[in-house]
């Protein structure tokens, strides 16, 4: 953990290590590169304001070498600053004060996504429709189109559900778990692009809407 406010780190650290992690605070601010990756961390705690260069210059430093997954944590949580730091590099964005509960979500939400081996198919399909998990593409019928990671997300949840209604609440908390600042409308934003992706590749009519339900996908299949 790099952060430069010595009382908060030492809470952090305290919050952490009864949960059973174990927690390095970075003390020497000037090479916090060489800090950060010298104990070989599974995730890095970065705050945005720290003495001589930023967070975001060593985050972008930390990239240059190491995928591990980087939290910054910072008071200065304005779209332009996360914007900056998501672009350089980092998972994540934690405002201060920092809440316990949602710090524990997003470190758990993270190191489960980066390291938990994921036992389950690599592909998906669904009456013609192939979802590869692997290269976030799906294909249908010779075509194929690449998706984000949230329209994955979306689309993997529908398909494993095929021919039952999924929830707007199931799906995100399938895309931001316990992130409680996400606004419903961006799942919203994400489904018409998932929609408009699909309509390109002759799926105009994959997803269905359930008024006051969810979305469906329906299955030719028994």
């Amino acid at each position: 953990m790099a952060e430069d406010d010595a009382a908060l780190a030492s809470a952090l650290r305290t919050t952490l290590e009864k949960q059973g992690y174990e927690v390095v605070l970075a003390d020497d601010f000037s090479d916090v590169t060489n800090e950060a990756l010298s104990c070989k961390p599974h995730l890095i705690l970065l705050d945005l304001m720290l003495p001589q260069y930023d967070g975001v210059y060593w985050c972008a430093a930390i990239r240059q070498s190491s995928a591990v997954p980087i939290l910054f944590l910072s008071a200065a949580a304005e779209p332009i600053n996360m914007v900056m730091a998501m672009n350089l590099g980092a998972d994540d964005f934690i405002p201060k004060p920092v809440d316990a509960s949602v710090l524990l979500a997003k470190i758990h939400a993270h190191l489960r996504r980066a390291y938990e081996v994921d036992s389950r198919p690599t592909t998906l399909e669904v009456d013609g429709v192939v979802l590869d998990l692997g290269s976030g593409t799906v294909s249908f019928a010779g075509q194929k189109v690449e998706l984000t990671r949230n329209e994955l997300r979306i689309l993997h949840m529908l398909m494993e559900k095929a021919g039952q209604t999924v929830s707007r609440q199931a799906l995100m908390i399938r895309l931001w778990e316990n992130d409680c600042y996400v606004e419903e409308n961006t799942l919203t934003v994400n489904m018409n692009r998932l929609r408009r992706k699909l309509s390109g590749v002759g799926l105009s009519d994959l997803i269905h809407t359930r008024p006051g339900e969810g979305y469906l996908i329906l299955s030719k299949k028994p």
